[in-house]
């Protein structure tokens, strides 16, 4: 018999985003100057007293193994924090602390998902979202929306959707790729199918306090009672407190579900990292001022970059009211040519940016965004629009 890998694996797309990040890193190695708008995590500092404790922690030799689901202290920080954020109780044994928000949402779907068990997962959406399915064993279902829906989909897309299969609909507000902030009634339109039909929600919402233009987050256990009892809600340190390399995230929902995802993570990987942990209570405890004026920063940024990109012609975008990207529709430029090259999609576009005018954006129909690449907004202004100028000026010369 010849040696093979699964047909699970095999079928996996590797992430766009992480090969583009790669091919940037390799560049800057050479001594090219790029300029990366392509990245998904703060360029900030991980707040002082956040590598106090850390430090603090690893001297005082906490270093060890953890409970699987996060040290009690942390859990018990969660647990307070969400029952203050949503008005929903939740208890410490309803908390599960994860390798990142990513291994949260894994363990999510692998604790729920029977082979064939079908996921909504409304379009744009971030890439790895059909992955993580497909990984678990289920299928994903899509839903599309436009940019004059302001990439939300409709109830009635939405029910469209649903089948006996489905388990579970994955929602992402703010959302990545799109800063799109779903409003109230939205998120309780995919709750009341959820309750309709029974299924699952899994809430991400990791950009939670990436809030701009007087927008509201509003979080999904909060919507209901109903919501609360069927809603994994899934969210991290990274994003909100400058900790993507910290790999620290959580899930919070009902009990039997997060006892099962503990018990799934207790053979995938065991505890997350110790010191991580105890940098994510003194994230949660200490002084929230860091937060504040990095969403302040992302605020100036944001305006800067909606700035420039009105200022490039034929090109539409989604006004963004969270997270830090946005979503540029580059349809004029797809089917010319740049210096004889021609663009077929946002792959060729974000490929020849990059090679020749060394700003690294990422393209859209990894998001289920045909024609559109994504900016992220977490460099510095000066960055933003020199990059953007680059674009303008990729753009202008093409035949």
């Amino acid at each position: 018999m010849a040696l093979t890998i699964s047909h699970t694996c095999a079928g996996i797309a590797p992430s766009v985003t992480l090969k583009l990040n790669a091919q940037v890193a390799d560049m800057k190695r050479q001594g090219i100057d790029v300029l990366n708008l392509g990245a998904g995590e703060p360029d900030f500092d991980t707040p002082a007293h956040i590598l106090d404790a850390a430090e603090a922690a690893m001297r005082s030799g906490k270093t060890r193994y953890t409970a699987v689901s996060g040290i009690p202290e942390l859990r018990a920080a969660l647990s307070e924090k969400v029952t203050r954020e949503t008005g929903v109780s939740y208890t410490p044994d309803q908390v599960i602390v994860c390798n990142g928000a990513k291994q949260a949402l894994v363990n999510a779907l692998c604790t729920i998902l029977d082979p064939g068990d079908e996921v909504i997962l409304p379009l744009p959406c971030w890439v790895s979202y059909p992955e993580m399915v497909r990984m678990a064993g289920g299928v994903p279902v899509t839903v599309a929306s436009t940019l004059e829906q302001g990439f939300v989909p409709s109830a009635e897309q939405l029910r469209r959707a649903v089948t006996p299969r489905t388990k579970a609909i994955i929602l992402n507000s703010p959302n990545n790729p799109t800063g799109a902030v779903w409003r109230r009634d939205q998120l309780q339109a995919a709750a009341d199918l959820a309750r309709e039909y029974d299924f699952f929600i899994i809430s991400d919402e990791i950009y939670d306090k990436l809030i701009f233009d007087g927008a509201e987050h509003v979080t999904v256990p909060s919507l209901s009672s109903d919501a609360a009892e069927r809603t994994i809600l899934v969210n991290g340190f990274s994003k909100s407190y400058a900790m993507t390399g910290w790999r620290l995230g959580y899930a919070v929902g009902p009990r039997p579900v997060i006892t099962a995802m503990s018990a799934y993570q207790s053979h995938a990987t065991g505890n997350p990292c110790s010191v991580a942990q105890y940098a994510g209570l003194a994230a949660l405890t200490g002084d929230q001022s860091c937060v504040s004026d990095m969403v302040q920063a992302f605020a100036r940024r944001r305006d800067v970059l909606v700035a420039c990109a009105r200022e490039i012609d034929g090109v539409t975008f989604f006004d963004p009211k969270g997270a830090f990207y946005l979503l540029l529709n580059i349809s004029p430029a797809i089917g010319r040519r740049y210096h004889g090259q021609m663009i077929e999609n946002s792959l060729d576009f974000a490929q020849l940016l990059l090679t020749h005018q060394h700003v690294s954006i990422i393209p859209g129909d990894a998001f289920g965004a045909k024609n559109c690449c994504r900016i992220s907004y977490t460099r510095s202004e000066d960055v933003i629009r020199e990059a953007m100028a680059r674009i303008r000026a990729f753009i202008n010369e093409l035949d």
